[in-house]
């Protein structure tokens, strides 16, 4: 980031990996703040395209002359979960309608992925994050 460039606003999105493209969402939550959306729809696929169909936020910076920065973090854990147990969706009543089981090892798997976006100071406390995802997502948690 250049230090003399004046932030306009940072624009917060979650894109399929490697599918930007100038339709909405991208388009219509870019477009009013005048930066090339071509452009930064390029930029995101070739960085993001071999992470298969995975939802990934992305945290978009937009400067005051119209350019622009970026960065990428880690999928929602709640799609990792679902990626990890094959799951289409949660349950719609999480709390009485279980629709899997999450091992410990799953879990260590998940949280070490999301480790950095995670405020955890530990793989045990992202642990405890991640599971209490799962819980709310009506996945029975083992262990």
């Amino acid at each position: 980031m250049a230090p003399n460039k004046k932030v306009m606003t940072v624009v917060k999105l979650q894109i399929g990996a490697g599918k930007a493209n100038p339709a909405p969402p991208v388009g219509s939550a870019l477009g009013p703040h005048g930066i090339n959306i071509q452009d930064f729809c390029s930029q995101f696929n070739n960085i993001t395209k071999d992470k298969g169909d995975t939802i990934i936020p992305a945290e978009i910076t937009i400067y005051e002359d119209r350019s622009f920065t970026f960065i990428t973090k880690t999928p929602p854990a709640s799609i990792l979960i679902k990626q990890k147990l094959g799951l289409p969706k949660g349950s719609s009543l999480p709390h009485k309608d279980k629709v899997g089981t999450i091992t410990r090892q799953q879990l260590e798997e998940i949280a070490t992925e999301k480790m950095p976006d995670l405020n955890a100071n530990d793989l045990d406390a992202a642990v405890k994050i991640i599971a209490g995802t799962a819980r709310n997502m009506g996945v029975r948690v083992e262990g």
